[in-house]
Parts: structure tokens; sequence; C-alpha cells
């Protein structure tokens, strides 16, 4: 499987995404756990999660799941909501995100998105649980341009690894300033919801990805995934809520295209020429 280099270590080229996964009936979760499994079996070494989540639903699957794996074999990612970004609440949701993880550490905790606390004491907190051994490291998501440059203004701000957004064909956005400015300064960059979301806003499926598919035997998702992954220098979190799914975007990673082909893509959905407002889901 191809890797990239994430969080200053290697990374599969896709990780797990978890956002819905658990708050399905025992059938459905253990489904869910199965496709878990089956990723961390065969390459994938990333799982990202959030306590918004199922308000923890997400993260006690995960637990579940991670209890019967070497700790050191994967990289495991929560969120905490933006009005639990002081310090003192900082350290009490990620306790609780550890106690429901099962496990003593995180290798990276993420700002969900921006809130009304200052920056500097969310970073203040971050910096705090770095230094305590409960995270390796920490990152945002959901930040836009703007957000990027004022948290590398503020003093231990730079010490940010990770900004994780929306990225699929349909929602280009991040390739205008955030990615160039990313890999600028040395940020990994998660892209998340690479087949769009329920919200057919986001991504319309136009017939040329159809056909281009039929043309490459391979599935629409697959598609997707394999553009979102064509430049092979970011990290991409598709959900997978059974081993099908998971073997399919596994299989994705491989997919390569032409020249001609990426010209098509981009003319039926083009890349931003200005700078635009960031899409969330």
């Amino acid at each position: 499987m191809k890797s990239i280099t994430f969080n200053h270590q290697n990374s599969s080229a896709i990780g797990i995404g978890t956002w819905h996964i658990g708050e399905g009936n025992n059938k459905e979760n253990t489904a869910e756990m199965e496709a878990i499994k089956y990723g961390l079996d065969h390459g994938i070494n990333v799982i990202d999660t959030a306590e918004m989540y199922g308000e923890g639903l997400s993260e006690k699957l995960v637990g579940q799941v991670i209890k019967n794996y070497p700790r050191g074999s994967f990289q495991l990612i929560s969120k905490f909501y933006p009005f639990h970004a002081t310090s003192k609440l900082i350290e009490e949701s990620l306790k609780a995100s550890l106690k429901r993880l099962q496990t003593d550490h995180l290798d990276l905790y993420l700002l969900h998105w921006r809130g009304n606390t200052p920056l500097e004491q969310t970073v203040f907190g971050l910096e705090k649980m770095v230094s305590a051994g409960l995270i390796k490291n920490w990152g945002v998501s959901n930040f836009d341009i703007d957000g990027l440059k004022e948290l590398s203004s503020i003093k231990d701000g730079n010490n940010c690894q990770v900004n994780e957004d929306l990225y699929n064909i349909g929602s280009r956005e991040i390739e205008y300033s955030i990615l160039p400015w990313q890999k600028e300064h040395h940020m990994s960059f998660i892209g998340y919801s690479p087949f769009g979301s329920d919200d057919s806003e986001f991504l319309k499926i136009q017939p040329i990805i159809n056909q281009m598919a039929q043309q490459k035997h391979i599935t629409v998702h697959q598609l997707l995934l394999a553009w979102v992954l064509r430049n092979h220098d970011l990290l991409s979190i598709p959900k997978s809520s059974s081993i099908e799914h998971m073997k399919s975007n596994l299989a994705a990673v491989d997919v390569t295209f032409t020249k001609d082909e990426l010209e098509i893509l981009d003319q039926t959905y083009p890349a931003p020429k200005h700078e635009v407002q960031l899409n969330t889901i």
C-alpha cells in the first residue's frame, strides 16, 4: 500500500473515518467493528474519531476494536468540541475520550472547528496535554486560511501538526490557498468526506464520473477516492461500515489516472481560481 508522511510518521494512504459509526443496532455495530478490524489487518494505520460522533458512541466502538491491537501499530485521532476549548475543559474532554477509547494517549487531538475561545487558550491547553503525555501532537479541523495564519502567529501555534478539512472532487476550496500554505509550513493535511455527504449539495455526480468508472472497471466510489489520493500528498479518511466497503476503499489506493483523464475531470469539476469560502459538513 502506498504511504505518506503524516504526523512525522509513516502513514497508510487512507485512514478509517468513523462519523456515524457506533450509532446503530448490535448487528450494524458488529459489521462496523469487523470493517475496522479488516482495515487494521490490511495495512491501514490511522483511525479518526471525535467526541461529537454519536456523543461518544463512535469512540466506544473504536475502543472495543483497538484494545486487541498493539497500541504502537496505529495512530489514533480524536477531536473535541469548540465549547470544550479552554485548558480545563480540554483536559476533561480528553480524559473522557481516552476512557471511551480504552487507551492511555492519543497520537493527535484536534479542535473540531473554530469557536469563541481565544486560540491562545486552546493552544496552551493542548500543550499542557502534550507535556502530560496524554497526547503526542495536536491539530485543528475545519480551519480556513485566515484561521491557519492566525494560529501560526500565536505562541506555540506552529506546533500544530494537522488541519483536517472537507475535500472531494466537488469541494476543492483547499487547493487555492490552504493546501499550498500547509505544505509551505510542513503541516499535514487530512481530507474528510471523499464521497461527499448525504446532502447532494456538496457533490453532484456528473455523467463523466459514471462513464470513466465503467471504463476503468472500478466503482464510482473508488474513482472519487482515487482522485482525492492522486497526488499522494495527503491523508483521506473514508468511512467504512462493512468489510465490503473497506475492501473497496483499499483497492482504490492503487487506482491511477492518465493525464487526459485528469484534465477531463478538471474541466467538469474545476479547481478554484480565487479564494472561496471553505465548505464544511
